[in-house]
């Protein structure tokens, strides 16, 4: 369908389509039971499964690539960024440039993969006598041809740090949004990267949270004719957008250049917002590598067979911190920074 500020609506699937310069986004909404010493799922509540490859809701919960801890093992990336944004629960983040960490509860981490790196990405069930629901988006976002063979690095956008816009509607219902890239109502996000594509404010690169109160509205800015926009409505019951209702579960292309008025039905909702100008180059991606032709695709697998990507240092390839870690994160030139 196709209306005034509206361009596209689409039914959400569990990996989300995205424009450039985003490649898609990935919701994780997982309700875990409470963990054995292990911090993972007792072996009694994994039979049944496809241990290994489980992306099947059972329970109310996926074991993804894990075995005993949910999550992503040991795997490499390259050519491109991880935005991983984690409403509730923990990930125990391992790489292969020696840095290491735990992060949760409201904490984002961009991650710049660049000329090639391993990490591991667990959900380490740190309560043993309760539940530990975990829900998190991992965004990808490309890099353009010239940052493709960046260093690797990472950076934490602590919860605490991340600024945060209210609006109040007519009423008194209010709009909260966390902004974790971009500008809004001259409010600056954290910085990201300084090989990101969002580093330069020209690109426009938005990546906003927004919670809306029943009856709540909000107002997206015109930016650019060229700016991709799309809302990802994933959770709530309807919204308005230009005189039309819309049903949760949708993905809503919308036009850079107008503003948007978002006004919210009778229920909360959450949505996810994100825009960017394009970078513009062709795209070639094979799995974990994203790069602008095939012929650099087969180069990077020849290169991470050949280096490992700096190897792996950590023993297991699912590994996690003491339950009693906390959030922290230590980058590869030793710098530790702890909440």
């Amino acid at each position: 369908m196709s209306h005034n500020k509206i361009i596209q609506t689409q039914p959400l699937e569990f990996q989300w389509e995205a424009e450039d310069p985003f490649l898609f986004s990935a919701h994780h909404k997982d309700l875990y039971p409470a963990g054995n010493e292990e911090q993972g799922v007792d072996k009694e509540l994994l039979k049944g499964r496809n241990i290994g490859a489980d992306f099947e809701l059972r329970d109310g919960f996926r074991m993804y690539h894990g075995t005993s801890v949910p999550g992503f093992p040991g795997h490499p990336h390259r050519g491109f960024e991880t935005v991983t944004i984690v409403l509730q629960g923990f990930v125990d983040h391992f790489d292969s440039t020696g840095a290491c960490g735990r992060y949760g509860e409201g904490d984002v981490q961009w991650l710049t993969t660049g000329s090639g790196c391993q990490h591991s990405e667990m959900f380490p069930l740190v309560y043993s006598d309760k539940p530990n629901p975990l829900e998190l988006f991992q965004i990808w976002l490309n890099l353009p041809a010239k940052s493709k063979s960046a260093r690797p690095e990472y950076k934490m956008l602590w919860a605490e740090d991340i600024p945060v816009i209210e609006q109040m509607a007519v009423g008194g219902s209010k709009t909260r949004v966390r902004l974790i890239s971009g500008r809004l109502n001259g409010i600056d996000s954290l910085e990201p990267n300084s090989a990101s594509w969002a580093k330069d404010k020209q690109n426009h690169v938005g990546i906003y949270l927004l919670h809306m109160e029943p009856g709540a509205s909000f107002t997206l800015p015109a930016v650019s004719p060229t700016l991709n926009r799309n809302l990802y409505y994933y959770e709530g019951q309807s919204i308005e957008i230009d005189d039309v209702t819309i049903r949760n579960s949708q993905r809503v292309k919308l036009a850079g250049d107008q503003e948007v008025n978002i006004k919210n039905g009778p229920h909360e909702s959450h949505l996810l917002v994100l825009e960017g100008e394009p970078i513009g180059e062709p795209v070639a991606q094979h799995g974990p590598f994203v790069m602008n032709t095939r012929s650099e695709i087969s180069e990077a697998f020849k290169e991470f067979q050949r280096t490992k990507y700096g190897g792996w240092q950590w023993g297991r390839y699912d590994p996690v911190h003491p339950r009693d870690a906390g959030r922290f994160a230590r980058h590869w030139d030793g710098r530790v920074e702890k909440r």
